[in-house]
């Protein structure tokens, strides 16, 4: 035994633990106690994010999808921003989505996401306090050429750009701004696109495709660091202010029967899926297009 502890001194310690690790039956033990202290430390790490809560941040989340992923992940959720270019429906939006939880959860943000200016505005008001956002949701979009007209050249490029502009920068620029602060390993970022950009129309569907590119890219970014990244494509839903004008009975029928199902989606069934990617359960489950429309486009994956 004194010659045990006399080696033991003269020994460094990482030395010795791995001439302790050489002998029979000791390496199993010390591999067991890493995967317990791995454990342990996790478990920590999970009741932090329980007792501060989970942060949400949706865009577009004043209607339609938005709003019902809203609600739905204020179910999961001590505290949800949303953020629109709508003051006055953003605020009301979070009053009937506070009213309905029965607690202050939700929080109003203005902004115009297309402006670099005003992302960085609301990413400075998000994180505020060194909190992390656990679910970012891009819902911000639309088609804002919904009647293309055949023109000249110049028309053309007005008609790509101001849906690339409404589409695609809302999503890659608050992503961006946000990014320092998503958990890690834990955030989920989610973005909505459209049947569209399987099939057209060509500029809005163009834009929403191009979602799909990025959002692969990121995925593969940040998956080391524990972050998914997936999109859903919802198909026709009704219930939102999406079709505006176009909306009618006939269009309403016409939509319904591109589905095998013979409807449009809820935008709380587009929700359910969203909130299924922001879940803990979806860990493994990242660079994914999820395409929620009643059977209107089969899957291929």
């Amino acid at each position: 035994m004194i010659l045990i502890a006399l080696l033991t001194s003269m020994v460094a310690p990482p030395l010795l633990r791995r001439a302790m690790r050489a002998i029979p039956g000791n390496h199993d033990e010390h591999a067991r106690e890493e995967e317990l202290a791995a454990q342990a430390a996790s478990s920590l790490a999970a009741r932090r994010v329980t007792d501060m809560g989970r942060l949400a941040v949706i865009s577009g989340g004043g209607s339609g999808i938005g709003r019902a992923a809203s609600a739905a992940l204020a179910q999961d959720c001590t505290e949800i921003v949303i953020i629109g270019r709508r003051a006055e429906r953003i605020t009301e939006a979070a009053a009937e989505l506070n009213a309905a939880a029965g607690s202050c959860r939700v929080r109003a943000m203005t902004a115009d996401l297309r402006e670099p200016e005003q992302v960085q505005a609301a990413v400075d008001a998000i994180t505020t306090g060194d909190r992390a956002v656990d679910v970012l949701v891009n819902n911000a979009g639309g088609n804002f050429v919904p009647f293309p007209v055949q023109g000249d050249l110049a028309t053309e490029r007005r008609d790509w750009l101001v849906n690339f502009t409404g589409n695609v920068l809302p999503a890659v620029l608050l992503t961006s701004g946000l990014l320092p602060v998503i958990r890690r390993p834990g955030g989920r970022i989610i973005t909505v696109s459209s049947i569209a950009a399987f099939r057209g129309p060509a500029t809005y569907g163009g834009a929403k495709a191009a979602l799909h590119a990025w959002s692969a890219e990121l995925a593969t970014r940040l998956a080391p660091d524990g972050i998914t990244v997936n999109v859903v494509a919802p198909g026709y839903v009704t219930g939102t202010e999406f079709y505006g004008q176009r909306m009618s009975p006939e269009f309403h029928a016409g939509r319904a029967r591109q589905s095998p199902m013979n409807r449009g989606g809820e935008p709380a069934e587009i929700a359910a899926t969203i909130a299924h990617l922001a879940s803990a359960a979806a860990g493994y489950l990242t660079g994914q297009v999820i395409q929620v429309n009643g059977g209107a486009l089969l899957g291929r994956g």
